[in-house]
């Protein structure tokens, strides 16, 4: 075994410019800061951050030496990590937008953007990436519920004029449909549950078995609820014959889970959305 040290995560700290409430339950973080010239930001549609949070009563100041608090702090006080997509980078402002969905006082991202006030401090790693949609492919179809909404709204804006296909994207009601620059060859196809979401009500992978694939190349994006990724990959794959190079599908959450849970998870049977 090597013991050469291991090299330290990049962070980036950036600052909140301002918040937006876009919908009920959608609020917008833009933030900025001359951390943004260091970024190193990737070519694909789906670039991530995962946002470090730290208990305050600790004091702790960012960036974080995270070798550090490992040997200071137990597990449970440790920095957490959430990942969201970046919605949009505006080069000339230096600034990132960064979109969260807001459940009241669930979970930790979502209340601590629902109250973010100017010049607090952000610090993240990444961006990562994933997926970008092909130029040369003849259809898109595009999915997932409001956690996907930044990916699939940023690719959609991101295509060529010419670019064919479907986006359905579920959400709580009407009052959370945002406007979305698609080409005019892409339909974007709004599902309302009527409410929170439940495996009782959710419509997201009814609505994919219900579309007609054409012929020919086929990129797909699916991002949501793991039990219905499951579904839906298991859909595409044995019933639709489509091939997994083709699939973008993954979890962002877990319907009963909590956000530590559902991390630990990953790697386990439970957690994984392939199953072959």
């Amino acid at each position: 075994m090597s013991d050469k040290p291991r090299k330290p995560r990049r962070q980036t700290l950036l600052y909140v410019v301002r918040r937006e409430q876009l919908t009920p339950h959608m609020v917008r973080l833009v933030l900025g800061g001359e951390g943004f010239r260091d970024i190193e930001f990737k070519e694909d549609t789906d670039q991530y951050i995962k946002v470090l949070f730290t208990d305050p009563s600790l004091g702790l100041e960012p960036p974080y030496d995270m070798d550090a608090l490992r040997e200071q702090l137990p597990p449970e006080q440790m920095p957490a990590t959430r990942t969201y997509t970046i919605r949009h980078i505006d080069r000339e402002a230096e600034q990132i937008w960064v979109d969260f969905v807001v459940h009241g006082d669930d979970g930790l991202a979502g209340p601590w953007a629902a109250h973010a006030e100017p010049g607090e401090k952000v610090c993240f790693f990444g961006p990562g990436s994933g997926y970008s949609p092909r130029p040369e492919a003849d259809w898109h179809l595009l999915a997932g519920d409001a956690a996907a909404l930044p990916a699939i709204a940023s690719s959609l804006e991101a295509m060529g004029p010419d670019s064919e296909g479907l986006a359905l994207i579920e959400v709580h009601g009407e009052a959370e449909q945002q406007p979305i620059a698609a080409p005019a060859g892409v339909e974007v196809r709004w599902l309302h549950r009527g409410g929170d979401f439940a495996p009782e009500t959710t419509l997201l992978a009814a609505a994919i078995e219900e579309v007609e694939l054409p012929q020919g190349d086929v990129q797909v994006f699916v991002h949501g609820e793991r039990a219905q990724m499951k579904t839906i990959r298991r859909h595409l794959v044995k019933e639709r014959g489509l091939s997994r190079r083709g699939l973008s599908i993954s979890a962002y959450w877990a319907h009963g889970r909590k956000e530590q849970e559902f991390q630990a998870e990953k790697r386990t049977p439970a957690g994984q959305i392939e199953e072959d």
